[in-house]
């Protein structure tokens, strides 16, 4: 008999127990697939879901003034005041969208006024609002009491809205210079909805739509396209920044790294990455979870293994010890035993990889974990089959030693 047939032969000798370890080493094998797949699979949906529509980072003026600075939540807050900020020729709107790696750049102008409600009745489509400089707040009137508050008013193409993260929650985006679209914090203060007008600079403006940013001030303003805003301030042709969002495959720091040299002391970027960097952290925790899985399941495969080959050396002790009687090798009974153990394990790695790859594409399938795909890659699976070869080998040292070490005429006398 062939030495491999021999080998083939042996893993067989005990189904039950064979069986059993291969199932035991499989589960193993399918754990660690399964987690990395999954893993894999929610780092990957968290970036989409982080950098689907928002932009990568915010271009502003070189030098800012008066509180200009973006803010990070958004990819750029409202800058200070009216006259307290710096703006940029809208030219280079296009400019930077034409630097390699820039996928969209888009202009936005931004400032912040005063609202004055004139007529607050409990018809709010009836009421008006006009912009001044010493108005009073939201809740109506001119008496004494009354605080001020103030409203950003942003400017950008209706095509971009998600660049700025405002996502409409009732109604539609704007789609002419007469409307305008609310934020939710702003449509409460004013006991506004969607169908009331409101008087900007004199201009009515008809509201078709509200939005959410998750930035208090933004949530706080109205927004309207950027050829009106630019008209109804007078800054033709400026911007108070430049959103920009990378290509696929492009690194956003090292873009903005490229557009502030092509710009030096003009231009200046700011990255918005800091939930991209939280939620980094929170995946750095669920992989180190996975690890301390994976450990687990290493530990426990390579327990499974070696009780099954230590308790086949032990059943087959006679016959190991005729093996040596007849001139076998201590280097031949080894390799035998790591044969018989490898090929336990790389049987149970397919069957392991199986078993993952079923139980992770039933999970997708019925959406028990919404929003994740499983990240498919030949590494992962590389990786599952390493795993099991390094269980065979670890699992197999130790019976092979015993083997080896038992005495041909010991050997021949046991029961």
């Amino acid at each position: 008999m062939k030495f491999r047939s021999l080998i083939i032969k042996n893993i067989f000798r005990n189904k039950t127990r064979s069986l059993l370890a291969i199932l035991g080493i499989a589960i193993g094998v399918a754990t660690i697939l399964g987690l990395g797949l999954v893993t894999g699979g929610l780092a990957t949906s968290a970036q989409q879901a982080l950098t689907a529509d928002a932009a990568d980072f915010t271009v502003i003026a070189g030098t800012t003034g008066g509180g200009g600075g973006p803010d990070g939540a958004s990819g750029g807050g409202a800058p200070g005041g009216q006259g307290g900020q710096q703006l940029i020729n809208q030219t280079k709107v296009s400019e930077i969208q034409q630097i390699s790696g820039v996928q969209t750049a888009a202009g936005v102008l931004r400032t912040n006024v005063d609202i004055n409600e004139t007529n607050n009745t409990t018809n709010s489509t009836s009421s008006s609002t006009s912009t001044s400089g010493s108005t009073t707040g939201p809740s109506g009137g001119s008496g004494q009491g009354n605080f001020r508050m103030m409203y950003s008013v942003i400017g950008i193409e209706s095509s971009n809205l998600g660049l700025d993260d405002i996502v409409i929650t009732n109604g539609t985006v704007f789609s002419s210079d007469n409307q305008v679209i609310i934020g939710e914090m702003a449509a409460q203060s004013l006991n506004k909805t969607v169908g009331d007008s409101i008087v900007l600079s004199n201009q009515t403006f008809t509201i078709v739509g509200t939005y959410e940013t998750g930035n208090f001030q933004d949530d706080r303003g109205i927004v309207m396209s950027l050829g009106k805003l630019q008209s109804l301030s007078g800054n033709t042709d400026t911007i108070s920044l430049i959103l920009v969002k990378a290509t696929n495959g492009t690194d956003a720091s090292s873009l903005a790294d490229i557009i502030e040299s092509k710009y030096p002391n003009e231009l200046s970027t700011s990255t918005s990455l800091s939930g991209m960097e939280r939620m980094n952290n929170g995946l750095e925790i669920i992989e180190s979870g996975s690890w301390a899985v994976t450990l687990l399941a290493l530990l426990i495969g390579s327990i499974v293994v070696v009780v099954t080959m230590v308790k086949s050396v032990v059943e087959r002790t006679r016959e190991i010890g005729v093996l040596k009687a007849i001139g076998w090798t201590n280097k031949r009974i080894l390799t035998m035993i790591l044969g018989e153990s490898l090929l336990l394990s790389l049987m149970a790695a397919i069957v392991g990889i199986i078993i993952g790859v079923s139980v992770v594409e039933i999970i997708s399938s019925t959406q028990i974990i919404r929003g994740i795909e499983p990240a498919f890659s030949a590494i992962l699976f590389l990786e599952a089959l390493a795993v099991a070869i390094f269980l065979g080998i670890i699992g197999g040292i130790y019976p092979a030693y015993r083997a080896t070490r038992l005495s041909p005429t010991e050997a021949l006398r046991y029961e």
